[in-house]
């Protein structure tokens, strides 16, 4: 379970990007963060792994209070949540299999990492999560040589292949066209019903925020004003969370 209790988080700039926010998701579950540009959701995703530190309030995952830990004990924690950015994070010069398999490298001995002598055991994990984003085909290929829909699905498999608990997704799919995040968002439901892997993104597009994920969350100006079923959100509650022009024009493409 991921509990933020109270939580505010104050940049050193005196900006407030989360304002008193209380939520609880549970394992397993899908959830779509949404709002303006600026609004907070980043900042909320990134408070889970800790990229950003909070201010006030209680933040625990997994009944571990995530400011409280240091040193070996973050980085361990940190391996059971994957990150998904934007920007693919590739080495693109490299092939598909070389790129899924660095994130075995905080688990190997130092010399091996530097070398680069993955294990077969290591190299099996790699081909498994190729093949549970459905680009198997590919691990001999160098990234250059993909589109960005395949990009988005190596940095996937590279997260996978952290064997993770819970999945933060940061506009995983803003960079991609229509049909091609459609199929991202694809595999990250499967992800999410067959392993029961808690997947939360932070995503611009609101049709498909609705379509794949079970649970919304909409934040304005750091607060959450939305939590509940995607099936339930209307016309009224996207009001809410954008206002209500973006909410008439951009949100509901009309």
């Amino acid at each position: 379970m991921i509990k933020f209790e109270k939580v505010s988080k104050v940049y050193p700039n005196g900006y407030k990007a989360l304002n008193n926010v209380t939520l609880e998701i549970e394992q397993g579950e899908f959830v779509a963060i949404i709002g303006l540009s600026g609004a907070g959701k980043s900042t909320l995703l990134r408070t889970i792994n800790r990229m950003h530190d909070i201010t006030d309030g209680k933040l625990t995952v997994h009944d571990r209070e995530v400011n409280n830990l240091r040193g070996k004990e973050l980085r361990r924690f940190r391996r059971k949540i994957g990150m998904v950015f934007q920007s693919f994070n590739l080495v693109t010069r490299t092939t598909v299999i070389k790129n899924v398999l660095t994130s075995r490298v905080p688990d190997m001995p130092l010399w091996k990492a530097i070398i680069g002598l993955y294990s077969k055991a290591d190299k099996i994990i790699a081909l498994e999560a190729l093949d549970k984003v459905g680009i198997l085909d590919k691990a001999y290929i160098r990234a250059d040589q993909l589109s960005g829909g395949q990009q988005q699905r190596v940095a996937l498999a590279r997260t996978l292949a952290q064997k993770p608990e819970i999945i933060l997704a940061d506009e995983p799919v803003a960079a991609l066209d229509p049909v091609t995040a459609g199929q991202v968002m694809d595999d990250f439901k499967k992800i999410n019903k067959e392993m029961n892997i808690s997947v939360l993104i932070n995503i611009h597009h609101v049709d498909l925020a609705l379509k794949y994920c079970d649970r919304v969350i909409g934040i304005r100006a750091g607060e959450i004003v939305y939590d509940g079923p995607s099936k339930d959100v209307d016309h009224e509650i996207l009001k809410e969370i954008y206002g209500r022009e973006l909410a008439d024009n951009e949100v509901m493409g009309e």
